[in-house]
């Protein structure tokens, strides 16, 4: 049984994979800074996309993709800014997705993918 660090980075890996296989272009993985971290900044087009990974077991707590909340995003948004003022970027537009990742024992994980989850 993994530990929960190894399940988010499990996680992160498959999303990071299923995010290039979308067509979207990897640019950071697990960027941080004194406010927190980026699991994945993304580029499709001319949007940059700051992507929010949650990986689960089960749904017992709810899906994935319900643990981002109010806070969080407000969190997102923040260190969003801080990854465009530390690269110097000024993308037109910006996305906020969330993608959910559920590892099931002995079947591939479902992934879903919430294109901007949230303004």
């Amino acid at each position: 049984m993994p530990t929960t660090i190894e399940l988010g980075v499990h996680g992160e890996r498959i999303a990071a994979a299923y995010l290039t296989r979308a067509g979207l272009q990897v640019l950071d993985r697990n960027w941080r800074c004194r406010d927190g971290e980026l699991d994945i900044v993304a580029r499709e087009g001319s949007a940059l996309v700051f992507c929010e990974v949650k990986t689960r077991r089960g749904t017992g707590f709810g899906h994935p993709v319900e643990a981002v909340t109010p806070t969080k995003q407000r969190r997102l948004r923040t260190l969003a800014q801080r990854w465009l003022a530390a690269h110097d970027e000024h993308a037109p537009d910006l996305r906020f997705d969330v993608v959910g990742v559920l590892v099931r024992p002995s079947r591939p994980a479902l992934v879903t993918h919430l294109r901007a989850a949230f303004q």
